[in-house]
């Protein structure tokens, strides 16, 4: 279909060896000979772009196989931009195989439905993340696949609960807004003496806080969208194996589900990668210091932030990290109802209202946790903060007096 290569700098003309074909740009423009030199190096990887994957002949098209990075097929199922990254993301978390997916939620869509068929329970933590649950009760419901909650600080309790029909268990490492640190080490003990598949959303650990495949864990997932991008501004997802068989499973389930990334969100999240560590670090810093914060402060009545020793499941992170993302909750005391919290968050100056986190940005949001666990073992209205790259005075500062105009809100 192409002209062969036209060294360096040369034109194309109407000598002998020129395409068979017209001069009309039409055509020209689309099958122009011209090809750059190889060789070109840069700190970044190059951004590639591509539905079509051309071949050199029908041989070559009919012997190439999709399953594994050797080569390319089709734009979605793999491009040199897609294969580096996926190769990067598993070197961060210790794994072996990588794929991408379009958010974090369909990350943990596909293990779902890779792993899961009609009779199969799968048992999810009692702090799970929102639509992690809601996709149990709804979508994987029609599918005939049940599930049941457990308490993540009670590895005994969960192991009683694993039965015949359990295939897989989900763990998050701390749990979705109220932060509580699960038992990894005796969970996932647990579910390997039972022959049970164990996933790990592990967005807030980032490959950076602890190795979870050392940890026995044989299924993890990030959405990309957090510290991997770090720009507020990507949405994308990843599920990391070590076990070969595990990883076809994924991988064959991805390529029927038709999930692709973009390019350009390629690019993106491979020039945050770099600095993915020292972001950690300093995202973990300045946390711990606006917690500390929030610790002194009487309106609050609890800080759940991990790393803190009266935190749920404080000896279960210190038994597998001494690091910590820079997000956590506080509770504040019931005296102050949830209009007089909505007060102070709308009073917030520095700190933004949405969801999300790991972007420059902080973010806070109050939650209503009656209408999210049950029964829900916390009294008074929780803020999460997501700590963005301000400085943490002003972060601080910003927090004071949100405070003094929710005290005067009230009168």
């Amino acid at each position: 279909m192409s002209a062969p290569p036209v060294p360096p700098g040369e034109a194309s003309g109407s000598s002998a060896g020129s395409p068979a074909w017209s001069d009309d740009p039409a055509t020209t423009l689309i099958h122009h000979p011209y090809r750059p030199p190889a060789g070109f190096e840069a700190p970044q990887p190059a951004v590639h772009k591509a539905s079509t994957v051309l071949f050199a002949d029908v041989a070559s098209l009919r012997a190439r196989d999709w399953r594994h990075r050797s080569g390319y097929t089709y734009g979605l199922h793999g491009t040199p931009g897609t294969f580096t990254l996926e190769s990067r993301l598993a070197s961060l978390e210790g794994g072996l195989h990588t794929v991408l997916v379009p958010s974090g939620l369909a990350a943990i869509t596909l293990v779902q439905f890779a792993l899961l068929q009609q009779g199969d329970e799968v048992l999810l933590p009692a702090n799970v993340y929102g639509p992690s649950r809601e996709l149990a009760r709804h979508e994987l419901a029609r599918a005939g696949i049940t599930h049941r909650l457990y308490d993540p600080l009670d590895a005994a309790g969960f192991a009683a609960m694993l039965g015949p029909k359990t295939r897989l268990v989900w763990l998050e490492a701390p749990g979705s807004v109220t932060m509580e640190f699960p038992d990894l080490i005796g969970l996932v003990a647990a579910a390997r003496a039972h022959g049970v598949l164990t996933a790990l959303d592990n967005t807030w650990g980032a490959g950076i806080a602890f190795d979870p495949f050392a940890l026995g864990l044989d299924i993890s997932m990030q959405a990309l969208t957090k510290f991997p991008s770090g720009g507020g501004d990507v949405l994308m997802g990843s599920v990391t194996t070590r076990d070969d068989a595990l990883h076809e499973r994924i991988k064959l389930c991805h390529m029927r589900m038709g999930w692709g990334v973009s390019g350009n969100d390629v690019e993106l999240v491979l020039r945050s990668l770099a600095t993915i560590g020292l972001r950690y670090r300093a995202n973990d810093d300045a946390g711990r210091r606006l917690a500390d914060f929030w610790t002194r402060r009487p309106e609050v009545s609890r800080v759940l932030h991990p790393a803190l020793p009266d935190a749920p499941g404080h000896a279960h992170w210190a038994a597998v990290t001494q690091r910590a993302a820079g997000l956590f909750s506080v509770l504040f005391d019931p005296r102050h109802p949830p209009s007089a919290v909505d007060a102070f968050v709308d009073a917030l100056k520095v700190f933004g209202i949405g969801y999300s986190w790991a972007g420059p940005v902080s973010l806070a949001v109050p939650y209503d946790l009656s209408a999210m666990r049950h029964p829900n073992p916390y009294a008074g209205t929780l803020v999460r903060f997501a700590v963005g790259m301000e400085r943490v005075e002003d972060l601080i500062a910003d927090c004071e007096q949100a405070l003094a105009a929710m005290s005067a809100s009230r009168g």
